[in-house]
């Protein structure tokens, strides 16, 4: 169900200030002051409480981190997905990415990297990356590498996901919750041997205590 997607803190950080942020000299080619514009407008909509702009901040920095640590993969690419992967979101819908996906296909259309975007927007919809799929591991790793923050923050996207979903009641919620975090540590959470290194340990004590707290 779509309301058991992992999901992110709400920011109130304005557009402008994040725009500032990303324009530097590592901002992806493709990703042009109105295409910009554009995609920070749809991520700041205020029904949003899953994948907001601090989401696809983190993401970004995520990305950054990764390519640091000396992994070889297509930085514009997996950066545009990063940028389109919930552009349309719909709380509730369960093809938010296959319509961010179609959207990047239309917005990209001059762009040599287009198929692969689409394609790795599509991928988030389960983040599961095959073992030679580096960019897709790389996009999964960062739009998964909340769950490996320190507790406070963890603590923070926890609570923000039963704020986006609060109509839903107690006791459909929290065991379906629990369900998909036990699944989640059925297996290495990251693909990746950075983000193993960097996310996982953290990543398994968060997922352990917030199902503790969901089956108390």
């Amino acid at each position: 169900q779509p309301w058991l997607q992992l999901s992110c803190r709400h920011a109130a950080t304005s557009s402008s200030v994040q725009v500032k942020r990303w324009k530097n000299g590592a901002v992806v080619a493709h990703l042009t002051e109105d295409l910009r514009e554009d995609l920070l407008a749809r991520w700041s909509e205020s029904h949003r409480r899953h994948h907001t702009v601090n989401h696809l901040h983190e993401m970004l920095d995520a990305i950054g981190v990764l390519a640091d640590d000396g992994i070889q993969f297509d930085r514009e690419a997996v950066e545009l997905a990063a940028w389109f992967h919930d552009a349309i979101y719909e709380i509730g819908r369960d093809d938010n990415e296959d319509r961010s996906a179609e959207l990047a296909r239309q917005l990209l259309a001059s762009s040599p990297v287009r198929d692969e975007v689409a394609r790795l927007v599509l991928l988030t919809k389960t983040r599961t990356a095959a073992a030679d799929d580096v960019n897709g591991a790389v996009l999964s790793d960062a739009d998964l590498s909340v769950l490996g923050a320190n507790s406070r923050r963890y603590g923070q996207y926890a609570r923000a996901i039963r704020e986006e979903y609060a109509a839903v009641p107690d006791d459909a919620f929290k065991p379906a919750r629990a369900q998909l975090l036990t699944a989640l540590l059925d297996g290495p959470i990251f693909h990746t041997e950075s983000g193993r290194n960097r996310w996982e340990q953290q990543a398994r004590q968060n997922l352990a205590e917030e199902i503790r707290l969901l089956t108390a």
